[in-house]
Parts: C-alpha cells; sequence; structure tokens
C-alpha cells in the first residue's frame, strides 16, 4: 500500500475536482522508482556538470570540437533535474497531505509542494553529505505555508479581482521562468490581454505588507527579524501598529543603507514585490559574480544588526 493510500479523497477535492483526477495523479507517480542516496548523489553531479555545460555554450567561447559534447551533458543535466524531481514527487504528497482541510484543495497543495521541490533540487548540494529528501522537506513545506498564508491575504482584494490578480501572478511566474528574469510590465499584458495600466493596478493589489517572520537569505534558514537586535520580544505590540507601519520601520533602516545595498536586499528578500531573487539573478542585475553578491549581501546584513540602525527601529517597535 502506497504512503498517501490512506489520503481521504473525498476531504481534498475542495474545488470539485474529480477524485479519479487526484487518484490518477497518485497512481502515476508512484511508478516512479525511489532512489538510494548514491543515485541522488549521481543525480546531482549530472545536473551540476549540466549546468557547467550550459555556461560554456551561453558563454559561446567552447571549441567547436566540444560543443557537441557540451549539448550532450547539457541533456543529460536536464535528464537528471527530471529524474530527481520525479523521484521525489510522492514525497510532495505525503507533506501535502498535513495541510489538508486548511482551505486549499489538496491538488493546489501539491502544485505549491512541487514548486519547493523544483527549488530544492535547484540549490541542493550533494557535497554537503546530507539526503536529498532531509534538504528538500524544508522547502516544500515553506512553498506550501507561503501558498496558504498567501490565499489569506492581509489586504482583502475586491471578489471581482481576485481571479484576475491570480491569473496575472501565474503569468508573472511563468514569465519569470522562462525569461530567467522578471518580466516587465509590458510582457505580462501581453501575456495575460490585458492594457498596462490594468497590470500595474493587479500588481499594487497583489502587494503585501512584509513581515519580519519572513525567510531570508540563501539557505532560507533566517528570517528577517533575526537581523534586527534589541527589540524586547516579551513587549506586545499596540493594538493600532498595523503590518503597513512594520513595512515603514524596514523602510526606515534600508534608507540608512547604500543604494546598491539597498537594492540587493530588495532583490534578495522580495521586498518590493514578494519574489526573492537568487544570487544569480542579482548579480545579472548589476553585472556581477554571485560571489561578489553574496560579499554584499553578507556586509549589509551585519550593518543591519549595527545597534545605531535597530535603535532606529526600536523606537517603533516601543
Amino acid at each position: 500500500m502506497n504512503d498517501y493510500d490512506q489520503i481521504d479523497l473525498d476531504a481534498t477535492d475542495e474545488r470539485g475536482v474529480s477524485a479519479d483526477l487526484v487518484r490518477a495523479y497518485l497512481n502515476g507517480i508512484g511508478r516512479t522508482k525511489l532512489l538510494t542516496a548514491v543515485e541522488e548523489v549521481d543525480l546531482a553531479r549530472r545536473i551540476e556538470a549540466g549546468l557547467f555545460a550550459e555556461e560554456k555554450l551561453a558563454a559561446g567561447d567552447a571549441p567547436d570540437g566540444l560543443r557537441a559534447d557540451l549539448e550532450i551533458v547539457a541533456l543529460e543535466g536536464h535528464a537528471a533535474k527530471d529524474h530527481l524531481l520525479e523521484a521525489n514527487l510522492r514525497l510532495v504528497v505525503s507533506i501535502a497531505k498535513r495541510y489538508t482541510g486548511r482551505g486549499m484543495a489538496f491538488l493546489d497543495l501539491i502544485q505549491e509542494g512541487n514548486l519547493g521541490l523544483i527549488r530544492a533540487v535547484e540549490k541542493f548540494d550533494y557535497a554537503k553529505g546530507y539526503k536529498f529528501s532531509t534538504y528538500a522537506t524544508w522547502w516544500i513545506r515553506q512553498a506550501i505555508t507561503r501558498a496558504m498564508a498567501d490565499q489569506s491575504r492581509t489586504i482583502r482584494i475586491p471578489v471581482h479581482m481576485v481571479e484576475q490578480v491570480n491569473r496575472m501572478v501565474r503569468a508573472r511566474r511563468d514569465l519569470a521562468v522562462t525569461l530567467g528574469r522578471e518580466p516587465t510590465v509590458a510582457e505580462v499584458a501581453a501575456a495575460v490581454g490585458m492594457p498596462e495600466f490594468q497590470v500595474i493596478e493587479l500588481i499594487s493589489y497583489d502587494r503585501e505588507p512584509v513581515s519580519l517572520d519572513q525567510a531570508v537569505g540563501e539557505d532560507g534558514e533566517s528570517a528577517l527579524g533575526d537581523f534586527v537586535v534589541g527589540v524586547d520580544a516579551r513587549q506586545e505590540p499596540a493594538d493600532e501598529v498595523s503590518n503597513g507601519m512594520l513595512r515603514s520601520e524596514v523602510e526606515i533602516v534600508l534608507s540608512t543603507l547604500s543604494s546598491r545595498e539597498q537594492a540587493v536586499i530588495r532583490l534578495r528578500f522580495g521586498l518590493d514585490d514578494g519574489r526573492q531573487r537568487t544570487l544569480d539573478e542579482v548579480g545579472r542585475e548589476f553585472g556581477l559574480s554571485r560571489e561578489r553578491i553574496r560579499q554584499i549581501e553578507k556586509v549589509t546584513l551585519l550593518k543591519l544588526r549595527h545597534p545605531s540602525r535597530a535603535q532606529r527601529l526600536e523606537a517603533y517597535a516601543c
């Protein structure tokens, strides 16, 4: 019996989705063999080699005699990534079923968890020696819980606008994956068939106040609030302090940084649009290497811990 055979399909059918459709998906992913730790490492190495090959091909400086070999390695890297993903889809299901009955349809939970799985595959470092499933579990949970939080927005959107906002968000996400960067308003407008001014309005509806509990950094194991010291955690915030005030507090601290430091932090933490950029994405934005962006981020986070900035934020928390 599969681990997900215990799922109550009727209970997960919150959008009227056919239980047969859910069952067909579960049966489909169950055909892929689970991987051993050795197989995980082998696939991770192929993925890494494939990424290196793609970089060499993109640079255009590979000798003609090597291009064919590099293309093969790149294709093998894509195949290895697909294999690692498919072999862990059951892990997503086992985690997603813990969140059923909380307002999201089961297939939606799985879809969001799969996005977290993709993120885990892209960031997995086999050299550290831990199992992929252990590493991926955190990313899957984060993706699911973030989606659930997004569904219960702090700022309520008019009912007639919700579907349009969701369509715009999906288009932006799909374009970002396809283009390898954040799409422009014009590109999103073309994708959804709307005027640019309407897309701008929808983007404004989609923005949320920033929480100090938001996961930040490349490993995602820290929260934005970890870099704010001196605030008495035992104090209850005044009833009138809103999430909008919290955003203002963060903006005040950021204003003490250089323009480049501000920009790096905004992009890495997704402060403006909720989408956290990778080191590579930020590096391309500034024409710098990922290592240089990592250094800038590290120095900037140390600055944010400095009492001179924490005290300014502390005054707003009192």
